[in-house]
């Protein structure tokens, strides 16, 4: 884990954060500034920059297997999982990725489809 990268220290619990459910490999949080009704991020425990560096991480199909579960399991517990959601990874800084490890945006709650209501 990286000793400055804000969602490394949400793992670790050095940052208090909203975590609704865990895995072995990822944990689940809200994020402190929702664009939607729900907004929870899902982040690997292990810090991986981005997708693109997935694929030198050897336990990377635990790892997104327990993303996408926990993904399954909040839509759930949040009510969406019917109504539908929005499942956001950004890839580097020119499509907004703001902090510097893998996470996936979770949104629903409200109509996203197109065109805007």
């Amino acid at each position: 884990m990286a000793d400055d990268c804000l969602f490394c220290r949400i793992v670790r619990k050095e940052v208090g954060s909203d975590i609704i459910d865990e895995k072995p490999t990822a944990i689940a949080f809200r994020d402190v500034s929702p664009q939607a009704p729900v907004h929870v991020l899902i982040v690997p425990r292990e810090h991986i920059p981005t997708i693109a560096d997935l694929i030198s991480v050897p336990n990377s199909c635990e790892i997104l297997s327990d993303i996408f579960s926990l993904v399954n399991d909040i839509a759930v517990s949040e009510g969406i999982s019917q109504s539908g959601y929005r499942l956001v990874a950004n890839v580097g800084e020119e499509a907004g990725q703001a902090v510097d490890h893998l996470h996936f945006h979770l949104l629903g709650g409200r109509f996203m489809g197109w065109p805007p209501g």
